[in-house]
């Protein structure tokens, strides 16, 4: 699609053909959808998962829809194993942060385990996986980051206290990340959802009283899809959002403008 600018000279277009993503957590949900947006833009797409099944059908899936796709099985929270996934795959111009997890507790329930495994999970490996990317795109001049962030990056929420400090420090790295890369030409911006239908997310919305106060906080009355998520995605990482940086997008449905 391509759209005109201001000034008429110059067409602006968010497809993406010639570009290499890398995609965390791309097995399911989120990243699986995310990984399936950029290809069908036109990026080839490297496709980073623990688990190697769920990665080979996403490329066959790509590929039966005409798109180019790789996998690389990887745990996100190994950095050296990260770094070496990056290195390989170069040169890479866009790189979605997706991986991540919750596991709702109360905070004065939280043990060091859940709380250490969350940091590690949500706030180290994306701060890792990005620190690997943007050496590369600093040297070549260009490239996109995009942390997933959530709408608990912006807000509190009971039962979440650790989920939401990292998603809170998710949208603070994103914000110092893209004014320190900004001169080097690399833009860094984040994503934050609403409860989308995920496999991480459906055994908290199969409870029917919990789904109903989710839907209650969201003015658009429904739960997202992961390709609502996606789509914002993909729009980020074309050439139609290069002004934009330091920012989130969030995709919440209106829970957060109450």
């Amino acid at each position: 699609m391509l759209r005109m600018s201001k000034t008429g000279s110059q067409p602006v277009s968010t497809r993406l053909d010639g570009l290499k993503a890398v995609v965390t957590g791309a097995g399911r949900g989120l990243g699986r959808a995310c990984a399936a947006a950029l290809a069908t833009a036109g990026a080839e797409v490297v496709a980073v998962s623990r688990t190697s099944t769920d990665l080979d059908e996403l490329v066959k899936e790509i590929a039966t829809a005409g798109g180019r796709a790789s996998a690389a099985s990887c745990d996100v929270t190994d950095a050296r194993a990260v770094r070496a996934v990056l290195d390989a795959a170069q040169p890479v111009d866009i790189l979605v942060n997706n991986a991540g997890g919750n596991a709702p507790q109360a905070f004065l329930d939280v043990d060091e385990a859940t709380l250490d495994r969350l940091l590690n999970l949500n706030l180290r490996s994306a701060f890792l996986a990005a620190q690997a990317a943007a050496r590369h795109m600093v040297s070549r001049g260009r490239g996109v980051i995009i942390n997933m962030s959530s709408q608990m990056g912006h807000v509190g929420a009971p039962n979440r206290t650790v989920y939401c400090a990292t998603k809170h420090a998710v949208e603070g790295l994103t914000k110092a990340m893209a004014v320190e890369l900004a001169p080097f030409g690399v833009r860094v911006v984040a994503v934050a959802p609403t409860f989308v239908e995920t496999p991480m997310t459906r055994p908290f919305l199969a409870d029917p009283a919990f789904r109903d106060t989710v839907l209650r906080s969201i003015p658009l009355g429904r739960t997202a899809q992961p390709e609502d998520v996606a789509a914002a995605v993909a729009f980020l990482a074309s050439p139609a959002a290069s002004m934009i940086t330091g920012t989130s997008l969030l995709v919440d449905g209106g829970w957060t403008a109450r």
